[in-house]
């Protein structure tokens, strides 16, 4: 695959929409910092601000805790785990859908647009939250990493889910995502990216990593999908 983005004359043209998940469908900050904090107090590390943790919302999660606490790897696959002991027991459930955002999965979807989800959340979870929240249906495919974090990056999501469509190549797709591992991730298969500014990722991130378009919020989305096609 290229890293070239393949043109769209406007988001409006694609025909695939690749969807992350955690900042573009769903606010997962509740669940996921206490889930940080729950692996954390194993180690015996007390972090009492949540927004502190919000750089655990988008990486991988081994990454972030190498990064913010200085884990090895090992270390890092254990706090995984006691990270998953929280999430798998109630943390999913403290998503919180973004006002508006089911409506539009369906609207797109009854316009003939096939919806991927694509994200680094074990694909077991996500699939129960979008369960959970009546939005499931709305998707021709649900494809996640693994419970190993083997395969997490966003780029080895993608792929994943192009082979499960049987997609050869990414003429008329979109990647819809709030961080540049949403944006770096879909290039690599030449994919443009419409970055969503209501997530965790800054107008400034997503700029720099790329993005072709950027939309403030859920109504903007909505907009610039509506666009003509050509």
């Amino acid at each position: 695959m290229n890293n070239h983005p393949s043109p769209l004359a406007s988001p409006g043209d694609a025909e695939v929409l690749f969807l992350d998940l955690d900042g573009t469908l769903t606010d997962p900050s509740t669940g996921i910092t206490r889930a940080v904090m729950y692996a954390l107090e194993r180690f015996g590390i007390h972090e009492e601000d949540p927004a502190k943790l919000y750089p655990f919302i988008g990486p991988p999660l081994y990454d972030s805790f190498m990064r913010c606490y200085g884990f090895d790897l090992p270390t890092a696959y254990k706090a995984i785990e006691y990270f998953q002991e929280y999430y798998s027991r109630q943390g999913m459930y403290e998503n919180v859908p973004y006002s508006g955002i089911r409506e539009l999965l369906y609207a797109w979807q009854s316009e003939g647009r096939k919806l991927v989800l694509a994200t680094s959340k074990p694909e077991v979870f996500a699939v129960r939250i979008l369960e959970r929240f009546g939005m499931a249906d709305a998707f021709t495919l649900m494809a996640g990493g693994d419970v190993a974090e083997t395969r997490v990056e966003k780029k080895m999501v993608i792929d994943y889910a192009m082979n499960r469509l049987g997609l050869e190549d990414s003429r008329g797709c979109l990647m819809i995502g709030d961080r540049k591992f949403d944006v770096l991730g879909a290039a690599e298969h030449g994919i443009p990216t419409l970055g969503v500014l209501y997530g965790f990722g800054s107008k400034e991130e997503l700029s720099q990593a790329g993005a072709s378009w950027l939309a403030e919020d859920v109504s903007e989305l909505g907009r610039l999908l509506s666009a003509p096609q050509a």
